[in-house]
């Protein structure tokens, strides 16, 4: 028979027997932590199952006895699983309830989201789902919910609320008021000291960042490794937020001397942790996925350097996504085995005295696939400035000297008039093999892909007049006023990587197509 079931012993935030883990103190007066609760979780069953956090980040994470507990800073690093175990602490109060907000619904019920690691976890403890309103109650009668935040003033729905425990997965993607709001419904009557926990990847221009620079390197933006874990203590006076390294120091500066501690007008210092890891922490994941590394390897820089390294001081700049030098040149691509598609970046507006508009770009790139791989050539652009009908004429010119076998990509714009121009465009170049789709997401997530494929050397440029100003528009990219050339580029680069191979015979070169305006 399988022993009784047990609740981890949790010590109510009081200090722990000696025998807890401490990390080597600092010479200043930074305190380390000692590990509080014992996050190990029990329920008898015919075979007994026990769920425990991975030694490291996650276990000091789940260990935590800070008010405002916040963990990961990079992907893979066991974020989800970890704050899934957080509510096991309390199985077993029948008043307890747990709240688990995400940014979007979606983000809740998606594949592989919160719901359904949830449902590899809770039912192995007894408890029982309700996907309908995404909550699971457990034997004890404790129930954890799930939630979104879409809107800012969707906090309001959670006016009178009382959550001992709530969480936020992917703690950036709220807002700072939406934080504190939900801080105020922090609130027990059950027993359970309140507290929050979160998870995050990073963001330098998020509120989080600001949050937890003192957890921060300023000058590598990775986690400093002797501050992980380590308490501080802040309070917030009209709107500011002052810290400290102990609670008492801000008893000491800010406090009613004249008030006991727990007077409803003291101040109420709240304790703060950061909790820094990265997928080599995760052990698990490594040994079941190691292709995850290589994904998160391949990634275009500014997003590996967060999610990989975890870097919360990169930012998305100029030369960032695009370096000249990471590119070959040739005068002459392949040809055979070499799939062509010309995406066109669209504007209709001529260049009059004072003025700068967009220009129109068409970009015209080569798959190519090798034994070892795949290179992507880029072999000609089309720019110019023109008006609507001279931008029509451009592109119909412009597929004749292609020629039948290079695809051509167009967007299309929302609305009827978008509607419209598609239909017209189809008309207008009849025989011709064309894709008109509306783009989704942001310039800088769809540029990303062939960002790192330039950065790992798997992009060549045939040489041509053209080649220095489209350089210097993509290492611009995305905070130059004009990011055409970008959006040709990953127009065309993301057509050849969702659609089929096609072969085209026949030599091609830089000059094969016309070009327009002095800028071509």
């Amino acid at each position: 028979m399988a022993a009784a079931e047990a609740l981890p012993r949790r010590q109510s935030r009081v200090r722990a027997p000696a025998a807890a883990v401490a990390e080597p103190r600092r010479k200043s007066r930074i305190r380390a932590p000692a590990v509080m609760r014992e996050p190990d979780f029990k329920r008898s069953t015919e075979a007994q199952f026990v769920a425990r956090p991975q030694r490291g980040p996650q276990e000091r994470y789940l260990a935590s006895i800070a008010d405002i507990a916040i963990y990961g800073g990079a992907a893979g690093a066991g974020k989800t699983y970890a704050e899934l175990l957080e509510p096991l602490y309390h199985i077993g109060n029948p008043k307890f309830v747990a709240v688990i907000f995400r940014r979007e619904y979606t983000q809740i019920t998606n594949a592989g989201g919160l719901w359904d690691e949830s449902m590899g976890l809770y039912p192995m403890f007894g408890a029982k789902p309700l996907k309908g309103n995404l909550s699971h109650t457990f034997p004890g009668g404790a129930r954890v919910e799930f939630d979104h935040l879409n809107a800012e003033s969707s906090v309001l729905s959670w006016q009178g609320a009382q959550i001992p425990l709530i969480c936020f997965d992917e703690l950036t993607h709220f807002s700072r008021a939406q934080f504190f709001y939900m801080l105020s419904r922090n609130r027990s009557t059950c027993g359970v000291k309140p507290y929050m926990r979160a998870t995050c990847n990073p963001d330098a221009d998020s509120w989080v960042a600001e949050f937890i620079s003192w957890w921060i390197d300023p000058d590598t933006g990775l986690y400093i490794k002797e501050r992980s874990g380590v308490l501080r203590w802040f309070i917030r006076i009209n709107d500011t937020l002052i810290w400290a390294d102990t609670k008492q120091e801000l008893y000491d500066k800010y406090g009613d001397p004249d008030l006991p501690l727990d007077h409803e007008h003291q101040i109420q210092p709240k304790s703060v942790t950061f909790i820094g890891a990265t997928i080599f922490d995760n052990r698990e994941l490594m040994r079941k996925d190691p292709g995850y590394l290589a994904n998160l390897k391949a990634l275009p820089m500014v997003e590996r350097e967060r999610l990989l390294g975890g870097n919360w001081k990169i930012r998305k700049s100029a030369g960032m996504y695009f370096k000249r030098q990471w590119c070959q040149t040739t005068d002459v691509a392949p040809t055979s085995n070499i799939d062509l598609v010309r995406h066109w970046d669209l504007a209709a507006t001529t260049e009059q005295e004072g003025t700068d508009p967009d220009w129109t770009v068409g970009l015209l790139l080569g798959r190519h696939n090798v034994s070892d791989g795949v290179i992507f050539y880029v072999i000609n652009r089309v720019k110019f400035r023109g008006t609507p009908l001279e931008v029509e004429r451009a592109i119909t010119n412009t597929a004749a000297q292609d020629g039948r076998k290079v695809r051509i990509s167009l967007p299309q714009d929302p609305g009827q008039a978008g509607k419209a121009q598609a239909r017209r465009f189809a008309a207008m170049l009849a025989g011709y093999n064309v894709s008109i789709e509306t783009e989704s997401g942001d310039k800088v997530t769809r540029f990303g892909p062939f960002s790192a494929q330039a950065e790992a050397g798997n992009v060549v440029v045939v040489r041509g007049l053209w080649n220095d100003d489209y350089f210097s528009c993509l290492e611009g990219f995305p905070e130059a006023k004009h990011d055409d050339d970008a959006d040709a580029t990953s127009g065309a680069f993301n057509k050849l990587i969702a659609a089929p191979k096609y072969e085209y015979a026949g030599q091609i070169n830089s000059s094969t197509t016309k070009t327009y305006g002095a800028h071509a």
